[in-house]
């Protein structure tokens, strides 16, 4: 899971701890034959909150996934030269002179859904929209296209920081096709080239300088602010439904003709005694001759939604099978990281013979949020509304759940003892210790005599869960394995 959630907000430079527990947990990790700065490394990187975003945005065929995979200095992203290949969103995290960013690829634009304006202004704003700053990237050996100068308007409105990309430029003879690109009105033209790793250097010291520390909060406010809530789902399943009856009034209109709404509709409504900030993603139709591009483009905005959100109430039709689409959509706020309610809507048209198929659906198809608080609802009769609330509160409650370092050092030595990890290759590794670096969602470093498999860390997970609670929130789990050196006296 990439952490990009913000922080607890505290002072401290050490993730959640604060200098006492940390200093202790240093002598700790000290006794046990760990290096002090792979533990600082560590604590800090699971307890860093979100990492700065860098979009890389353009239009198809001008080498972003080239430049993507250059950054990254190895094949993750897939290269072709058919526009359109890459559908959802790609995140990957980057390193570029000892400063982390996230890294979004926004290849994959649908050219001939709603036309190459439409398409392009729907993933570029959505890009540009969660960014901190953004490359945008030109063909330098074609030039600026009435296209780029589309997506121009779009990061001049943003007033996002830009650093200009002249892709392709593999010698000194393409130098003049950069400077050309001035006419953009966006500054230097950085010359690069992606395939060969001309110019990226500079391009990134660039980007280093355009880029924050730390990205902006997007939600709530120190203050105290409403809590931010998504509603997300597959398109015409309920969400506009279920927004408009816990507003008692008609707050959303859904439009027919798809890619209409590109912004999630922001509605503060008071429920259960509380004003909650509600992000719906509606405005969407599903259209047989458009259905691809209306998938797109309601993937886009529940991306941007879940973006902004605390909380994702995942909306569910339990009239229907559990989709592929369903599960895609759980997994992306899983990703996320973010607080997650399940409310399967239409649970009034159920009969008994779909109910029962539909629980065996939910063990097989969702066993990886089996953790979140679930409500069954009817968006249209506003049966058991009044349980969406306090499902809301426990996930949140879980979400912001931080363990003391002594009291889980006290767990997790009880853990090894009654089920210690299995011996591979004559050896038994063991957990050592371990603190929770971060919050929202808890985010947990332990360091161990050797590698920890797989099922062993689910196994703690569980075992977490079940002592702790940490209801409707993701656990993010890291292990750190001391070095060989550390053993030698």
């Amino acid at each position: 899971m990439n952490d990009q959630i913000h922080s607890d907000g505290s002072d401290h430079e050490h993730g959640a701890l604060g200098d006492a527990e940390y200093a202790e947990f240093m002598e700790l990790a000290a006794q046990e034959g760990f290096d002090p700065e792979e533990v600082e490394g560590a604590i800090g990187e699971a307890g860093h909150g979100p990492l700065p975003v860098l979009a890389v945005v353009g239009r198809p065929n001008v080498g972003k996934s080239t430049l993507v995979n250059r950054i990254l200095g190895r094949r993750e992203a897939v290269v072709q030269d058919k526009p359109g290949v890459t559908r959802d969103r790609v995140n990957y995290e980057a390193e570029w002179a000892g400063r982390r960013f996230r890294l979004v690829d926004t290849g994959g634009w649908e050219q001939d859904v709603l036309g190459l304006d439409a398409s392009v202004a729907a993933q570029a704003e959505y890009a540009i929209s969660t960014a901190d700053a953004v490359v945008f990237v030109v063909d330098a050996t074609v030039g600026a296209t009435d296209t780029d100068e589309a997506v121009v308007r779009l990061l001049r409105k943003a007033k996002k920081p830009v650093v200009l990309c002249a892709n392709k430029v593999d010698g000194q003879s393409g130098e003049a096709d950069a400077t050309a690109l001035w006419s953009l009105g966006l500054g230097q033209p950085h010359p690069v080239s992606s395939l060969h790793g001309r110019g990226t250097g500079d391009m990134l010291d660039a980007v280093l300088e355009a880029l924050p520390e730390a990205p902006a909060q997007t939600f709530g406010t120190a203050l105290g602010g409403p809590r931010r809530i998504a509603l997300i789902g597959r398109p015409n399943v309920g969400k506009s439904s279920l927004l408009n009856k816990v507003a008692n009034e008609d707050r959303v209109v859904v439009n027919e003709i798809a890619g209409t709404t590109r912004d999630p509709v922001d509605e503060l409504i008071e429920l259960g005694g509380i004003t909650w900030k509600f992000i719906d993603t509606a405005g969407i139709r599903r259209k047989v001759h458009l259905q691809e591009g209306a998938d797109y483009y309601a993937s886009l905005r529940t991306a941007a939604a879940v973006e902004k959100a605390e909380v994702a109430v995942i909306l569910i039709d339990s009239s229907e099978s559990i989709s592929v689409q369903d599960q895609r959509i759980v997994t992306m706020a899983v990703e996320a990281g973010r607080a997650i309610v399940v409310a399967f809507n239409k649970w009034d048209t159920l009969d008994e013979e779909r109910r029962y198929y539909l629980e065996r659906e939910i063990e097989t198809e969702l066993a990886q949020v089996a953790w979140a608080p679930r409500v069954n609802v009817s968006a249209v009769t506003g049966r058991h509304m009044e349980r969406l609330v306090p499902a809301i509160e426990t996930a949140i409650q879980g979400w912001e759940t931080r363990i003391p370092t002594g009291r889980l050092n006290a767990f997790l030595g009880e853990i090894v003892a009654s089920h210690p990890h299995p011996v591979r290759g004559g050896k038994q590794p063991r957990i050592l210790f371990g603190t929770q670096a971060g919050v929202k969602p808890p985010r947990f470093v332990l360091f161990a005599s050797g590698f920890l498999e797989h099922g062993y860390r689910r196994f703690v997970e569980r075992r977490l869960r079940e002592e702790f609670g940490f209801e409707g929130t993701p656990l993010h789990i890291s292990v750190r394995v001391r070095e060989k050196r550390g053993r030698k006296k």
